[in-house]
């Protein structure tokens, strides 16, 4: 039996005892030692996801921690391995698996959302989803490893190269680690950001921020570039505006990587892709290369980790800590404590 973090309706977690089942073939059991709270977790709990997450169900994918048991057939694993998931279980038999896309399964299990994640004690998961962690790397730093290879994937796929200037419009945590990432991909970025909080930790990181509501930021992008625009923009605020500063601030042939979840269809200015002839792409999780680039971006301090964690709590306050990343501007990412010690934590 388990402690875990369970959504049961919208705007209702509890924590309750749960019998999570043992290792079968081709599985490990995990003790969880932090995990994240995610903007995907804030729509579960909101309840924007109850066509997809049946109650009650647990709730984490952004997690780090150590194999307690392993089943039958699982090689190369033992107990007491530093971990991390890369929690996709994908079918291996639709066509975008054929095609060699299993990142975006047709059938996809998101597990943590789909199926039980990793907000409890103990967790069994697919051996084939396991990430190793070096054994110098905290396990506090490491479960920011999963939105890093979110970053990782975002900046892939908007193919960004050394010398070009990206404009990043959300500096919420994702988006501020897409920032990091494109800076060591050795681009020039600027931050777009409502919270002053959030502007002041982009500084302190070495980033340059603007804030949207007192700066015109598409003509301060056009003083930084001799009129020529941004060659990429990545959309992270999953706002109507933020979508339009993303569109604005492209030159001719930018690329613009959707990386927020908009929940309902926005208008965009079509004219300007035809007259800048841009490139809109999507980017949705991230492969088995985003996730070891990510592990070896936290572990060597290019993306400052600590930094970047506002609180760690104890799991039995996990529901009072969804309710606090509401407020969003001063907070950054809070991690569940998983374990019977939070010595050495964050704070």
């Amino acid at each position: 039996m388990t402690l875990a973090v369970r959504y049961k309706a919208a705007r209702t977690l509890d924590t309750a005892v749960v019998d999570p089942p043992a290792p079968g073939r081709g599985e490990v059991e995990l003790a969880p030692a932090y995990v994240g709270i995610c903007g995907t977790d804030l729509h579960i709990f909101h309840g924007d996801m109850d066509a997809r997450v049946a109650a009650p169900a647990v709730l984490g994918h952004e997690m780090s921690g150590r194999i307690v048991r392993v089943g039958p057939g699982v090689e190369g694993w033992a107990p007491g391995d530093a971990v991390t998931v890369m929690p996709l279980r994908w079918d291996g038999s639709c066509p975008a698996c054929r095609a060699g896309h299993q990142h975006v399964c047709q059938h996809l299990d998101f597990i943590g959302i789909d199926s039980p994640g990793a907000m409890q004690q103990r967790w069994t998961v697919p051996a084939s989803t396991l990430i190793r962690l070096p054994g110098s790397l905290a396990l506090d730093r490491a479960a920011l490893v999963e939105p890093t290879a979110v970053a990782v994937h975002d900046v892939g796929r908007a193919g960004v190269r050394e010398g070009e200037k990206a404009v990043v419009v959300g500096g919420g945590p994702v988006g501020m680690l897409i920032a990091l990432v494109a800076r060591a991909a050795g681009a020039q970025v600027r931050v777009v950001e409502l919270s002053a909080h959030r502007r002041l930790l982009a500084e302190e990181l070495g980033l340059t921020a603007w804030d949207p509501a007192v700066e015109d930021v598409p003509a301060l992008v056009r003083q930084w570039t001799g009129d020529a625009g941004a060659q990429v923009a990545f959309e992270v605020s999953g706002a109507a505006g933020g979508m339009d500063t993303a569109v604005e601030v492209l030159g001719v042939r930018g690329r613009l990587c959707l990386v927020a979840i908009h929940p309902r269809p926005r208008e965009v200015n079509l004219h300007r892709f035809f007259w800048r002839e841009l490139t809109l792409v999507g980017a949705r999780l991230y492969e088995r290369g985003d996730f070891e680039r990510a592990v070896a971006l936290v572990a060597e301090g290019t993306i400052p980790a600590g930094r970047l964690i506002s609180k760690v709590v104890p799991l039995p306050q996990a529901p009072a800590a969804f309710e606090a990343l509401e407020g969003g501007g001063d907070v950054m990412k809070i991690l569940v404590d998983c374990t019977d010690d939070t010595q050495g934590a964050v704070q």
